[in-house]
């Protein structure tokens, strides 16, 4: 096998569209130092544009994996209970923390292949489907490119449905629906950032901002106390249960784009344990906030699933919503970036060194965004349907599953690049954790969950309609006419 510190090319990409590569740890054409580019010399664009650190991995993944889902967390507690809630954040982040690990490993296993094979991934960005197309075939290559990239759409169209519910709670005096088509708008200016080696600043803004928004949903929900008449019943049904829990392995599913942040990283090797890392402080942010919302409004929460809507209008609201805005848009360029990149690979743009041509190239993708953004306004519900129906398979079963069978045989398990890791020194033991993450995903978060999700979601149909002008906005006041005097 070539030996690690050889392995793993990666791409770095300028404002000029230049690259140079480096090696997996840091050995290749680059100085092979921790610092990227000019041999180690600072500078202003290196510092805010040129990410490859592990921390600009940490703070990608970070960043990523808690955007406006933090709003509707408090939303699917009314719909468990507090101990529920409380429980399958902890099960399904480190459920997550371990698929992503195995994604991990299977990137590095690949890249060592085709390295030794001679291939060379200048000008190339590696994608999931690729990984799975190299070590297992054309079957899972397209079962991969195609769970991934629907999920990753409809990642991005619940980012644009987010960003038109929060700036209503700021100027209510447009509707939903005008704000999606603005915030659409907006957000198509991501086709400019290359790669995710260009997220650098933005991750780093993105985690602190919504860290701010965090901290001010748990000390806003304590500081106003429960609301009168208070109650707690949830969990009450299971339609509702399993959507709040299919909600739940969607915050945690936020590692489509692993591969994609890896391949971004100066030594992608080191990435094993960064999203658990990133998780651990996610807990810190989701966990305090959610439960602080629903012991200050319990059921309440059930027809708001917008967090900011319970909350009073006050500054530290408006600066909470304008930064998760700012968040959101970040994410959305997250998760439109891979897609981007499949589309450049269909159209044979991806080697275009011009920024402004591969922009231009980018932009049919974000139109059915908008429109699906238009069409299911379901700003919460949508979050669970696509939780059991794509992210279910795309960052939980088909890892587990891509890994025994990278690994099924002897000989594969002798030459792995990455061997099982110290805390689990068995092969047996891994593929039985692999083995319970299919059955239990598959049983609970694809069949009760998809079950309780989409009908859920039909109900929001048959209650709001397509394209909603303005989803759980409240009604306005229907003025009394005045009672005429009584003649005499």
């Amino acid at each position: 096998m070539v030996p690690r510190e050889q392995a793993e090319e990666a791409i770095v990409a300028d404002g000029n569209g230049k690259e140079e590569e480096v090696g997996v740890m840091g050995v290749g054409a680059a100085d092979g130092g921790e610092e990227h580019g000019g041999g180690g010399k600072f500078s202003v664009k290196n510092l805010f544009w040129h990410g490859g650190s592990v921390w600009d991995a940490w703070f990608s993944c970070a960043s990523n994996q808690v955007a406006q889902v933090l709003l509707t967390l408090p939303y699917s507690f009314s719909q468990l209970g507090m101990l529920s809630g409380v429980l399958l954040q902890l099960f399904y982040g480190f459920m997550g923390s371990w698929t992503a690990y195995l994604i991990s490993v299977l990137y590095v296993e690949y890249r060592s292949r085709k390295e030794k094979e001679g291939v060379s991934f200048k000008n190339h960005v590696i994608q999931w489907f690729e990984v799975l197309d190299g070590l297992l075939g054309p079957y899972w290559k397209a079962a991969g490119l195609a769970f991934n990239c629907t999920f990753l759409l409809f990642g991005s169209v619940i980012q644009l449905i987010a960003c038109a519910s929060n700036i209503y709670y700021i100027n209510d005096r447009l509707d939903k629906r005008t704000w999606t088509y603005i915030f659409g708008a907006c957000c198509a200016t991501t086709v400019f950032i290359p790669s995710f080696h260009n997220y650098r600043i933005w991750s780093f803004l993105g985690l602190g901002m919504t860290t701010y928004t965090a901290w001010y949903l748990a000390i806003a929900a304590l500081v106003n106390g429960q609301v009168e008449g208070v109650t707690h019943t949830g969990p009450t049904k299971l339609v509702l249960y399993f959507t709040g829990a299919t909600n739940i392995l969607y915050t945690f599913g936020g590692h489509a784009v692993t591969v994609e942040i890896m391949h971004a990283m100066w030594k992608p090797a080191r990435f094993k344990y960064i999203y658990l890392l990133a998780t651990l402080y996610v807990f810190t942010l989701t966990l305090p906030s959610a439960s602080a919302m629903y012991w200050a409004f319990g059921d309440g929460l059930l027809t708001h699933s917008n967090a900011f809507a319970l909350l009073p209008k006050t500054r530290w609201r408006d600066a909470a919503v304008i930064l998760m805005l700012i968040h959101q848009f970040i994410t959305f360029g997250f998760a439109c970036t891979p897609l981007y990149f499949v589309w450049e690979k269909v159209i044979g743009m991806h080697d275009t060194k011009s920024i402004c041509l591969r922009a231009l190239a980018r932009l049919p993708i974000v139109v059915p965004i908008w429109f699906l953004a238009i069409i299911f306004p379901f700003f919460g519900p949508i979050n669970s349907a696509v939780g059991a129906l794509l992210v279910s398979f795309t960052v939980y079963i088909i890892p587990a599953l891509a890994h025994i069978l990278t690994y099924r045989t002897a000989s594969a398990r002798m030459n792995a690049v990455e061997k099982p890791p110290s805390f689990l020194p068995s092969w047996t033991g891994m593929f039985v954790i692999n083995i319970f993450i299919v059955v239990w995903v598959l049983v609970v978060g694809f069949g009760l969950g998809g079950w309780a999700s989409m009908v859920n979601f039909i109900r929001q149909i048959d209650t709001f309609g397509l394209f909603a002008k303005c989803y759980q906005c409240p009604k306005p006041a229907v003025a009394q006419s005045p009672v005429p005097l009584p003649h005499h």
